[in-house]
């Protein structure tokens, strides 16, 4: 093979991608396959978070340098100048996720002891095997927009919040009256076929996003979304036990489509919908 070909075949397998969320619009997405390209000292307006998939970059912010492998998980802070190139001739493979500094300043507001401003995360690790396949999981479900605008919401909250400073804050159902979190909870039951936000519960509720989702969890083992779908999938099984088509069952109690209900189904109980409902005749 002479060098063009070479050069000809990678530049096939290489693949530079821009998205922004259709149902987050305060997050954009970046895959890059295979690259060779090389970017000179720049900043970006957002919180930065990605995942180096495959190969090596040298990466330099400020005076520091340090070398990202696979696995590795980066931060880049918002106004912060740096680069991040593939070594020589070894092309990489990464993806980032560029989130609104002023949208995730709010969410940081809500937070115990914060002024209201944004402040910057912690470093999420270098490598780190946990956050890596949490990174993963955000980035999947955002891609494939697999979830309602609510569900995808509170999966990159729950993936900020522990890097957050305050993040870590314990003991919060404890300090949080049950009423508020029996209010999130009602309403949640009572509107099972309607498409609330969580924005919907936490003004109900009386609380913040951060404190409802932090304080839920805590006093039922699931999210307020988590919640809402175990519960949905509840009355599915008695709406299929009465006759109920699985198209009918997914519009009744809010999925986006019949996949949405069937993937979410499947992963409760191991078996579709269709399976269940010829199972009991």
């Amino acid at each position: 093979m002479d060098q063009n070909e070479g050069l000809r075949r990678m530049d096939q397998k290489h693949s530079q991608v821009f998205r922004r969320s259709a149902l987050l619009p305060q997050v954009e997405m970046r895959r890059a396959n295979h690259s060779l390209a090389c970017y000179h000292t720049h900043t970006h307006d957002e919180f930065s978070v990605g995942v180096i998939d495959a190969g090596a970059a040298v990466c330099r912010q400020g005076s520091a340098q340090q070398t990202l492998h696979q696995g590795t998980v980066v931060v880049i802070h918002p106004g912060d100048a740096h680069s991040c190139n593939p070594r020589a001739d070894q092309a990489w493979s990464y993806r980032m996720l560029f989130i609104d500094a002023r949208w995730l300043g709010g969410l940081q507001a809500d937070m115990p002891g914060s002024s209201g401003d944004y402040r910057p995360l912690a470093a999420v690790g270098n490598p780190a095997t946990l956050a890596y396949a949490q990174f993963d999981a955000l980035f999947g479900a955002l891609e494939r927009e697999a979830e309602d605008a609510w569900g995808l919401e509170e999966k990159l909250i729950d993936f900020l919040l522990p890097h957050s400073q305050g993040g870590g804050a314990t003991g919060l159902a404890s300090s949080t009256p049950q009423s508020q979190l029996g209010r999130a909870r009602e309403m949640i039951l009572d509107q099972l076929e309607d498409k609330i936000t969580l924005d919907d519960v936490a003004q109900v509720a009386g609380l913040s996003r951060y404190h409802l989702i932090r304080s839920f969890k805590q006093a039922y083992g699931q999210t307020p979304h988590a919640f809402q779908l175990d519960q949905r999938i509840n009355r599915a099984k008695q709406l299929l036990k009465q006759g109920n088509t699985m198209v009918d069952v997914a519009q009744q109690l809010g999925f986006a489509d019949q996949s949405h209900f069937q993937r979410h189904f499947k992963k409760r109980h191991a078996v579709t919908p269709m399976h269940y409902q010829r199972s009991l005749v």
